[in-house]
């Protein structure tokens, strides 16, 4: 992790890598509509603090893709997993006509 960067710089660089490399993009995101995304972003922000490497509970998604790191890093996640979340907010009513 680059250490020489802001958490904002930081947030932004994790949220490219989810969309460039693992193809997180918004579109695929608008099937998460039960609050997965910020489900997910709690749970790394929450072990940012607990430092438990244990599946939490609400994790959204299969036990085999949660993955802590470094609390930073998981705070990293977690604040790129709120972007996408906004994102797909945005998305979801600039499809819907409202604002």
């Amino acid at each position: 992790m680059k250490t020489n960067l802001s958490g904002v710089e930081l947030i932004a660089e994790e949220r490219r890598h989810q969309i460039d490399d693992l193809g997180f993009t918004t579109q695929k995101d608008m099937a998460y509509r039960s609050g997965e995304l910020v489900e997910a972003a709690l749970a790394y922000a929450k072990a940012a603090s607990t430092q438990s490497d244990k599946c939490p509970r609400g994790w959204p998604w299969s036990e085999n893709t949660w993955k802590p790191q470094s609390p930073i890093e998981n705070l990293v996640r977690a604040g790129a997993l709120i972007a996408a979340e906004i994102d797909r907010l945005q998305n979801e009513m600039e499809n819907s006509g409202k604002n």
